[in-house]
């Protein structure tokens, strides 16, 4: 019986320390894989960052003739408008 009761003991031990080297496999997995996720999302955030910076100029120019547009349908008076009223004003 003692000796059922030993192989019983080193059966749950060996369990026990299978379970946790697995668990231990498993948490450096889960870090490997928390770190490969985490270089992925800065290199899409910098990615968008980048893009974001190489259309900024692009957006301006759009804005600005948008504006322009906006202007010339109000019939609003320009800068160049109110120089030239200006110096007909001025003779």
């Amino acid at each position: 019986m003692d000796k059922k009761l030993e192989q019983l003991f080193y059966f749950a031990l060996g369990s026990a320390l299978a379970v946790k080297e697995k668990l231990e496999k498993n948490g450096e997995e889960m870090k490997e894989w928390q770190k490969k996720a985490e270089d992925n999302a800065k290199e899409h955030f910098d990615d968008l960052a980048q893009r974001g910076e190489q259309e900024k100029e692009s957006f301006k120019q759009m804005m600005t003739d948008i504006l322009k547009d906006v202007v010339a349908d109000l019939d609003l008076a320009t800068k160049a408008d109110l120089e030239k009223l200006k110096k007909d004003m001025g003779n």
